[in-house]
């Protein structure tokens, strides 16, 4: 971007027409400072509405849990005659409400992740001169407007807001299923008479109190052995450097769920996940002309391999292209272009080292 200040001695006079304001070209684009500075701040208010909306709605499902689990106790202890079973429904509604935060605070974390690159990398950027956001930063940005996908697993999102929230009502709710089990219908003197108002209908109070015992266990495994995993920034957490694993178990789990999913996670980096890289092999009738406008509007480094065509056994340059994602929607209509009867070959890359993108002496 040009300096938005014009020469000395050129500032306009009575009658004289101002300068141009400098433009802001990319891809083909030309985009006056103004004018791309105004859309972001548009898009900021938008996501952060968003962001704001999800975490209004985690805030209402606490809320559902505090509300029935103070209503279930006090109808558990109101009353000797009142069963200790309204207790153990609680804990399977509040487990749902559990999971349901969890499915919204994925929502959550994709808006506000997106919110947090601006803040670090564009409006953070503007208080420090020269302004110059990171490319990084734009292409991920970019992709998750184009192929947008939870930055965090569901295991994840499940572990942080029961740890969060949900673990003291699990707890008080337990404390409080000991004390119905210990004060009625009879004050428990001994193991047997504790184990007696334990009972759940034909079920033996042992029986009853190991099944609580497992399930609440279990919440605590999941809850406590998903601290390590920090594949999203998060609402607080820092944008850079690592929490390490605490168990290689939730690690795993990980990895099945990116499978399931059908397209597997790439590995985390600064910005959250590193943006995907491709790479394309184009045979075209006129790859002078095709190299030439990947070079000038994509400004992407193409290199020419020979080749053979066996069928007609004619010799001609297949070019070698490493783009990301979000270029190849551009790639593909510059092709086109040029060639329409080219040949296109289009493959996910690993790792891309180099200018542009990966820095090598990073890897």
């Amino acid at each position: 971007m040009e300096s938005a200040k014009p020469p000395s001695g050129t500032d306009p006079g009575p009658g004289q027409t101002p300068p141009p304001e400098p433009v802001w070209s990319f891809r083909g684009y030309n985009l006056h400072p103004s004018e791309f500075t105004t859309a972001m701040v548009h898009f900021y208010r938008g996501e952060l509405g968003r962001s704001n909306v999800w975490r209004t709605r985690l805030d209402n499902t606490t809320n559902w849990a505090v509300v029935t689990t103070g209503a279930a106790l006090s109808f558990a202890l109101s009353d000797p005659n009142h069963h200790y079973g309204v207790i153990i429904l609680d804990t399977l509604l509040v487990t749902l409400f559990a999971w349901i935060e969890a499915r919204r605070y994925r929502y959550y974390e994709l808006w506000s992740r997106r919110v947090r690159l601006m803040e670090t990398d564009f409006f953070g950027a503007m208080l420090v001169p020269p302004f110059s956001p990171n490319p990084e930063w734009a292409e991920n940005l970019a992709e998750s407007l184009l192929h947008p996908e939870f930055p965090i697993s569901m295991w994840e999102a499940f572990g942080r807001r029961f740890r969060r929230n949900y673990v003291w009502i699990f707890i008080i709710m337990g404390l409080a299923w000991g004390l119905k089990s210990f004060l009625h219908p009879t004050l428990a003197t001994t193991w047997g008479q504790f184990f007696a108002n334990s009972a759940l209908g034909p079920i033996p109070g042992w029986i009853m109190l190991l099944v609580g015992v497992v399930y609440n266990g279990l919440l605590m495994l999941v809850g406590l052995g998903t601290a390590g995993l920090t594949q999203a920034s998060g609402e607080v957490l820092p944008k850079f450097g690592e929490v390490p694993v605490l168990s290689g178990l939730w690690s795993a789990m990980e990895a099945h769920e990116a499978q399931g999913g059908g397209r597997s996670r790439a590995e985390p980096g600064v910005y959250g996940r590193r943006r995907q890289q491709l790479l394309a092999l184009i045979v075209a009738a006129k790859p002078q002309a095709v190299a030439d406008r990947i070079l000038q509007e994509l400004h992407r480094g193409v290199t020419a391999l020979r080749g053979r065509g066996m069928y007609t056994q004619q010799e001609r340059d297949v070019l070698l292209v490493a783009v990301t994602v979000t270029e190849m929607s551009q790639l593909k209509a510059l092709v086109s272009a040029e060639d329409p009867n080219a040949f296109m070959m289009v493959s996910p890359a690993r790792e891309v080292l180099g200018r542009g993108f990966q820095p090598l002496k990073k890897s």
